[in-house]
């Protein structure tokens, strides 16, 4: 098994983990009522989803 092959479940298992935090964040912004960090959480949302793209296009 190639060192990248044996890397990909730790990338994925880590952007997920980002995905999480970031869809935590979108929550608690919504219930503070901050719309600046609300905007900033949506778009570090949509970032880490283009980063896990190739990864699961990869595995396919």
């Amino acid at each position: 098994m190639s060192e990248p092959t044996r890397d990909r479940p730790y990338h994925i298992t880590g952007w997920i983990l980002f995905i999480s935090c970031a869809v935590c964040y979108i929550v608690a912004n919504i219930r503070s009522g901050d719309w600046l960090s609300l905007t900033g959480s949506v778009i570090f949302l949509l970032a880490c989803v283009m980063f896990v793209i190739p990864l699961i296009g990869k595995n396919r």
